[in-house]
């Protein structure tokens, strides 16, 4: 192997200069008793043999790993899946450009073992958590470890950087839309509520009926719908229940309500309108197009991978940053 492309261990740096590992760890620390004038040639030796130059000779120098770790939640389904997808592009392409690489690791919502072997092992310089919980193992392990991390989504933990969609104002919004055009009993279908996305969703929908001087009927908003079973069931009641609009919280579970709807011979928009509060690749080709929010996701994982390469520079972040939205009115809702 040619000198260029060896790696460069403390072991090289001590035996080439002469000293021993220790001394080499406490130069390229600053920590411990050592000279300057030796300091200096230490630090002088691995800059002139960092041939590229490269991450290694940068992370001896700087007490770095150049790797941050991306927290993927171990429960998610596979329409899912685009979405933590388009964000780990996003940023896999920020961390490129300074020379970052990404680990990745999966938690469930109460079982963080991966996640402690990481941070303790000393493995990364930074995380990114792509779900947050109502009660979130991930948040107090990272703040009891002093690590940098930033969370896509919303948390209620204090001193917490955060980038997420505004899902609260946008479904707000895209409610406040469907009562304007008159419809008395619409239904909500959402997903789990140990998601904090999911709170800020009903709220949205919540807020909207209160703007209109109403409040939403309890009989009709189902959660923790998880299951095609639990879909299935909710839709049968709603139709019963005479429900002229049905809002679903995420594209996967109005993917399920459509073909619910279809097998019961209920036409959309005809005899009940549908829209949802996430629109994804998984909801392009319904027929009719539905009405639904649109994010910019890869923005997100961009957005959230700057601010933490910012915050492991020692540079101050907003501790909330809420990126826009749009609301895309289609067929499901005329």
């Amino acid at each position: 192997m040619s000198e260029q492309y060896k790696n460069i261990t403390i072991s090289d740096v001590a035996e080439a200069l002469g000293v021993s590992k220790t001394t080499v760890s406490r130069a390229i620390s600053g920590k411990g008793r050592i000279g300057e004038a030796t300091r200096q040639r230490i630090l002088e030796y691995i800059e002139e043999h960092d041939y590229k130059p490269n991450v290694i000779a940068k992370g001896l120098a700087q007490s770095r790993t150049y790797n941050i770790c991306v927290v993927m939640p171990g429960n998610y389904s596979l329409v899912d899946l685009p979405f933590f997808q388009e964000i780990i592009m996003g940023i896999q392409e920020v961390a490129g450009m300074s020379e970052y690489d990404i680990l990745l690791c999966t938690c469930q919502e109460n079982d963080v073992a991966a996640l402690e072997r990481i941070v303790s092992n000393r493995k990364v310089d930074g995380v990114i958590l792509l779900r947050t919980y109502v009660k979130d193992a991930q948040i107090e392990l990272l703040q009891s470890k002093k690590l940098p991390f930033v969370t896509v989504g919303s948390t209620d933990y204090e001193h917490v950087v955060q980038i997420d969609h505004d899902h609260e104002s946008a479904c707000r919004e895209l409610t406040s839309i469907m009562l304007m055009r008159k419809m008395k009993r619409i239904a909500l279908l959402g997903g789990n509520d140990a998601f904090v996305v999911t709170k800020s969703r009903y709220k949205g929908f919540t807020e909207a009926f209160t703007s209109f001087g109403r409040e939403p009927e309890n009989e009709l908003i189902y959660m923790n719908l998880e299951s095609r079973v639990q879909i299935e069931k909710a839709v049968e009641e709603l139709i019963d229940k005479k429900a002229d609009c049905i809002i679903c919280m995420d594209d996967a579970i109005c993917s399920r309500v459509l073909v619910k709807l279809r097998q019961e011979e209920i036409h959309v928009p005809q005899d009940v309108r549908i829209a949802s509060f996430y629109n994804s690749s998984v909801l392009e080709n319904s027929t009719p197009s539905i009405t639904s929010l649109s994010f910019d996701v890869r923005e997100l994982g961009m957005a959230s991978c700057k601010e933490l390469l910012q915050m492991i520079e020692n540079e101050s972040v907003p501790e909330k940053t809420l990126l826009t939205y749009e609301v895309v009115l289609k067929e499901s809702t005329k």
